[in-house]
């Protein structure tokens, strides 16, 4: 699968109703400005596939990307962004929680955390969510790259007590430097379909 991202396809900004593509699905959630849009185009290889933007609750649809034949990537509207009307999260949220309940295509969900932030509230909420619903959820600790190594494995750890994770998540990533890409498609890769394709 990662070595098809050279046959990247976006398929299109969704709002409502989404297309059936016949192929696994992996959805990257996360509060407002966590780094969705640049893990994206990090794992992608791509510098604008995502769209980045310095002002939180940019993505307001779900965004899809194929990649080959082998998996779509969505990347859902971030959460938890005062500045959006109450009115407007609203819509987000019944949204996403549909898309969450009902997509049958989806294999994975992958949760990005800030890893300078404790875990908050809503993120404990949308976790507990997942695993009730029994979807297979990465936890994937952003911007590590803006830490230093002791300071991250201090954030690291609490992360890993606040949402009671295993002892391999979560995952540190960062856009910058790269790390944790290769952990990220191991685990697309896992819940999709192994390696065929790759």
């Amino acid at each position: 699968m990662r070595k098809q991202v050279a046959q990247l396809e976006f398929l299109g900004s969704f709002g409502e109703e989404l297309p059936v593509t016949g192929l696994p699905e992996v959805a990257f959630a996360g509060r407002s400005n966590v780094g969705k849009s640049s893990l994206l185009n990090r794992i992608l290889n791509r510098k604008k596939a995502a769209r980045v933007s310095g002002r939180p609750g940019r993505t307001q649809h779900i965004n899809l990307f194929q990649v080959g034949g082998s998996v779509v990537l969505a990347d859902l509207p971030g959460y938890g962004y005062a500045k959006v009307p109450d009115a407007v999260q609203a819509v987000w949220k019944a949204f996403i929680e549909l898309y969450l309940a009902e997509r049958e295509a989806l294999q994975l969900v992958v949760m990005l955390v800030d890893v300078r932030r404790d875990p908050l509230e809503m993120d404990l909420e949308l976790l507990e969510g997942l695993l009730e619903s029994g979807i297979p959820t990465l936890v994937v600790a952003t911007k590590v790259d803006k830490l230093t190594k002791r300071q991250c494995k201090v954030q690291l750890d609490k992360i890993r007590r606040g949402f009671s994770l295993p002892e391999d998540l979560p995952i540190p990533f960062s856009s910058v430097t790269g790390e944790g890409r290769e952990d990220v498609w191991d685990a697309i890769e896992s819940y999709c379909g192994g390696r065929s394709g790759a």
